[in-house]
């Protein structure tokens, strides 16, 4: 993923969060971090001291530890990004679990004694159709992110022509 999809992922996170957009300088700040800049060579590009830009950057990496809900550091940002673009094209914003079913944990110690819950047996239809649904709202989810029909299709390894028929059945 590039810079500009990247700042692009993280403003619409700190909008999620903060209802704020990132001014030019937080995103020249981002940048400058991901191109391994020093805070002069960014104040310098953005016309602002070396100290204030410095101050602005702590400030920045302090609200989106708040936004990611980990520590971010200059020199952690790339990998805590990395992170939160994949946990978000995995699990979607929500991370909303309530169409994945366990049909049954093997505790034992030996898996050949394992023996499923058969009261309630899974048909295949129904199997089919828990999976469509979740595609289908994670389709959605990946869509409010920015993704493209293209970039879905490859996240979630299915066909582009399956991930274009979710607009005409809703």
């Amino acid at each position: 993923m590039d810079s500009p999809q990247i700042l692009e992922f993280v403003d619409r996170a700190v909008c999620a969060s903060t209802g704020k957009h990132l001014n030019n300088l937080q995103r020249g700040i981002l940048s400058g971090i991901l191109k391994r800049q020093r805070y002069a060579d960014v104040a310098e590009t953005y016309g602002y001291s070396s100290q204030h830009v410095k101050k602005a950057s702590h400030e920045l990496l302090q609200m989106l530890s708040d936004v990611f809900g980990e520590q971010v550091k200059k020199s952690n940002l790339e990998s805590v990004i990395e992170r939160q673009i994949n946990q978000n094209i995995t699990l979607g914003k929500n991370n909303n679990f309530k169409n994945n079913r366990i049909n049954y944990i093997n505790n034992c110690p030996n898996p050949s004694t394992a023996t499923p819950d058969e009261s309630q047996p899974e048909t295949p239809e129904s199997q089919e159709e828990t999976k469509n649904q979740t595609n289908i709202e994670t389709i959605d989810k990946l869509r409010k992110f920015g993704l493209s029909d293209e970039q879905i299709a490859e996240a979630l390894d299915i066909p582009l022509e399956q991930v274009k028929q979710v607009d005409l059945e809703e």
